[in-house]
């Protein structure tokens, strides 16, 4: 492991100073490593008791590891926290290996951060797409997943509003501050609460993705074979999806799983604002 950056020069200076600035939000204990692996190196943030349960973090996209500032306190109390900088995505990994060319390539790039960090089964939490990447992994390595929270998955029970998806295609091809600010405004109702987050929010407009991976949602028959303990958490304002929707078919394919609606949580705002709820939820479900 090794504990370099890839470098922050350009564009990039505002994005990885936004990013330090919430770092310094975590506990003291955290630690930044990079992972080695086929496609490049991963960042992860490991912080909470060594003797604690391993819990691997996946942020939703665009958002990196420091989406779970709000989080993982409560959740390290009892868990080793590791939260990962997903491959191809904004953040400090860096995807200078092999190219990330469909979902099996989701798959082994997260089993090679499981075995660079000598996990051989986690508890794995993901929110948006990052929750579909963990979704896929507990469908394709159920033995390395001990248990699973989903919050607010996309792509993963149902499809995404076709209206969420128009709204943000121009942040997506030519993004600007006042283009995701208004996206976000739309989606969530109101300005993040937090201006460190809304700092961060801002400067992802000039950071660099390498490529996102897109992934389909699992066959139905997949779903329901799924023997992995699951919590589905869902935001009830959420416009990337119809909870209400999102949350029947949850209970339809995964009829073991515990499903909670957070009737006031945006798609957006789920984990980062008004946390206390949800922290709860999972510390309840993972321990």
């Amino acid at each position: 492991m090794d504990q370099g950056d890839p470098g922050d020069s350009g564009d990039q200076t505002a994005f990885f100073a936004a990013y330090d600035a919430l770092l310094r939000r975590w506990p003291a204990d955290v630690t930044a490593v990079d992972v080695e692996s086929p496609y490049g190196r991963t960042r992860v943030h490991v912080c909470g008791p060594e003797s604690g349960a391993p819990l691997v973090l996946l942020p939703g996209g665009g958002t990196t590891s420091m989406a779970w500032f709000g989080n993982v306190e409560a959740l390290g109390r009892d868990h080793r926290v590791y939260a990962v900088d997903l491959m191809g995505d904004f953040g400090r990994s860096v995807n200078d290996g092999a190219p990330l060319r469909g979902p099996e390539d989701l798959t082994a790039w997260l089993d090679a951060v499981l075995d660079g960090l000598g996990l051989e089964q986690v508890r794995l939490c993901g929110h948006s797409y990052g929750a579909a990447i963990a979704l896929r992994h507990a469908l394709r390595r159920p033995h390395r997943v001990s248990r699973l929270a989903l919050l607010d998955p996309t792509n993963c029970f149902a499809g995404m509003d076709p209206r969420y998806l128009l709204r943000a295609l121009p942040t997506l091809l030519r993004p600007t501050v006042a283009r995701q600010r208004a996206f976000l405004l739309w989606e969530t109702g109101r300005p993040p609460e937090d201006p460190a987050w809304q700092d961060f929010l801002d400067a992802t407009t000039t950071a660099v993705r390498s490529k996102v991976v897109a992934l389909r949602r699992p066959r139905p028959e997949e779903l329901r074979a799924c023997a992995v303990p699951t919590l589905v958490v869902l935001a009830g304002r959420s416009r990337a999806h119809d909870a209400r929707r999102v949350a029947a078919k949850a209970r339809d394919l995964l009829p073991a799983a515990e499903v909670a609606v957070l009737p006031d949580a945006g798609h957006h705002t789920l984990p980062t604002e008004r946390p206390a709820e949800l922290n709860r939820l999972l510390v309840r479900f993972l321990t």
